[in-house]
């Protein structure tokens, strides 16, 4: 089943410190939800491992994620794919960073395909799951690149 992710999303930090930490694998496990374990194979290539419950389905996942067509400070393409105990998925996204004021912008759009038991539960379901990650992803990095508080 293919799907197709995109949106907008606003940070009140400058775009060098937003590019910072999109590159940062550091931050990365800290911000893909469910990511017990990020391990770099060099290159911007790096191996996941997974936990992910979302209600009562849960599984675990190991993948991959590069990061590549890198225009610093302003875009980057993001490659993920995976398999485990629910399916197996891969896809790609490229975001756009724009600097806005004090803050940055970010558009991001992309595409994947899914398949397996998790493919199985429907489209709508599935989107309104793509859509709960995204948001606790972009929660995390909110958190990670706050300003620290005196």
């Amino acid at each position: 089943m293919k799907m197709d992710i995109g949106g907008e999303e606003k940070f009140d930090v400058p775009i060098e410190t937003l590019w910072q930490a999109l590159n940062d694998p550091a931050v990365l496990k800290q911000c893909i939800p469910g990511c017990t374990d990020m391990i770099d194979e060099g290159g911007d290539h790096f191996r996941l491992i997974l936990n992910l419950k979302v209600a009562a389905v849960g599984g675990s996942f190991e993948g991959a994620i590069s990061l590549s067509e890198k225009q610093p400070p302003s875009q980057c393409k993001v490659a993920v794919s995976g398999s485990g105990t629910l399916g197996h998925g891969d896809g790609s996204a490229t975001f756009s960073l724009a600097s806005e004021g004090n803050g940055t912008s970010m558009r991001y759009s992309g595409e994947g395909e899914i398949g397996g038991l998790v493919a199985g539960v429907g489209q709508r379901i599935l989107r309104g799951v793509a859509k709960h990650l995204i948001g606790q992803f972009f929660k995390a990095l909110r958190t990670q690149v706050a300003p620290a508080k005196p």
